[in-house]
């Protein structure tokens, strides 16, 4: 599956703007200001439904317009699909998703669009953030490897939801400590498979994390590991860590043990990155963590994830960035943003080129297998929308 072609329509400062994306790699190029965020923020929009960029989605909006719309046309196996996101001014977000002009309620199945992998300064706070940011993305990660497994993050919070709401309860008096025993069990079934999963795909990445990193910079003793919060290996020791705590959980309110509590640790010499690590360290942890899903992700499924470099080559010497274009044009299709040409060192096959014009319109490049000029957006396209639910904040897609 591949993303094939973007129209947009008052979306951030483009007013009506479409491009072809090449089968490989595409190059984003125009000066700083001209709007090149912006494109990689509409084609990950129109992949996910959602922004990576910004929670109160309005903000995408033109000035002036009534509502946003973006379009991605995506070609699978000789059929094509047009997936679509319209976002209205209003007091609440109103928002609507559409594939082939069909309403979807909530989300776009994963079936029906590209996955879809970001690189952005925006996203550095998934390795210097809090846990849970790196916990959410690793569940993703999960879901992208083993798409049956998908279930079991939600049941485990939906467990953890009604246990704590069970502690409530028993610090009110309306219930005896006995009460928890039923959610202790479930809790512990269900936090042993989730935690088993996020460290089986910790191992899946952790060889190409560590060679990646290496050859994009990052010296040292490079790792990265699943810390979790105790060691415990069967249903009985962690329903016996569980009825350890509960008192301490009865005082606090909530559950202090499990895997809500773990972590994805990237590391350098020893010493977390979030913590240690210079923001030009932690952007290469970064890369090289979203490269090395990519590259785990094509070896187990058959359609290797889109991915959306902006302002990843503006640090990166020569030969570095040379080593990363050639691990990108390997396979799959990626969109890279950059201010200049002479950023890009030679390639074996010349990428697809799209320009960024100050004011927001998009011209051909002069490269071989350049998109076509830009065009408007059909008359007529449908612009309604209505309130569907957004995704929960915090979930990255890989």
């Amino acid at each position: 599956m591949r993303a094939a072609s973007l129209s947009l329509r008052d979306f951030r400062r483009y007013e009506h703007a479409a491009t072809p994306l090449g089968a490989g790699l595409t190059l984003v190029l125009g000066p700083n200001g001209a709007g090149k965020t912006n494109l990689i923020e509409a084609i990950y929009m129109a992949c996910t439904g959602r922004s990576f960029r910004t929670s109160n989605e309005q903000e995408t909006i033109r000035f002036g317009a009534p509502l946003a719309r973006v379009e991605l046309r995506v070609e699978d196996r000789g059929s094509e699909h047009q997936l679509a996101v319209a976002i209205t001014r209003g007091s609440a977000v109103q928002k609507r998703l559409t594939v082939d002009g069909a309403t979807v309620a909530g989300t776009f199945d994963r079936s029906q669009r590209p996955l879809v992998s970001v690189f952005s300064p925006d996203r550095l706070e998934l390795v210097k953030g809090v846990p849970a940011l790196r916990r959410a993305h690793l569940d993703q990660l999960v879901a992208a490897l083993w798409p049956s497994r998908i279930t079991t993050r939600r049941s485990y919070n939906q467990a953890l939801a009604q246990r704590n709401a069970c502690l409530g309860r028993i610090r009110a008096g309306q219930l005896g400590r006995g009460a928890l025993s039923s959610w202790n069990a479930e809790l512990a079934t269900l936090g042993l498979r989730l935690a088993a999963d996020r460290a089986s795909a910790v191992a899946e990445i952790h060889d190409d994390f560590v060679d990646i990193a290496g050859h994009l910079g990052l010296s040292g003793a490079v790792d990265a590991s699943y810390r979790t919060a105790a060691s415990v290996t069967t249903t009985a020791e962690f329903v016996a860590a569980l009825e350890e705590r509960t008192g301490s959980d009865l005082e606090r309110g909530f559950t202090g043990f499990g895997p809500h509590r773990d972590e994805l640790k990237l590391s350098r010499d020893g010493r977390e990155l979030r913590r240690y690590g210079s923001q030009g360290e932690q952007r290469l942890a970064l890369l090289a963590l979203l490269l090395a899903e990519r590259e785990t992700l094509a070896k187990a499924r058959e359609d290797v994830p889109l991915l959306l470099l902006d302002d990843v080559l503006s640090e990166l010497d020569y030969d570095r960035r040379r080593h990363l274009l050639k691990l990108v044009q390997r396979r799959g299709q990626t969109v890279i943003t950059a201010t200049e040409r002479a950023q890009i060192p030679e390639l074996e096959c010349a990428p697809a080129v799209i320009r960024v014009m100050p004011g927001g319109s998009l011209t051909p490049g002069d490269d071989a297998e350049t998109p076509s000029a830009a065009r408007p957006l059909a008359d007529g396209a449908d612009h309604s929308v209505n309130a569907d639910a957004d995704l929960s904040a915090g979930e990255a897609d890989p």
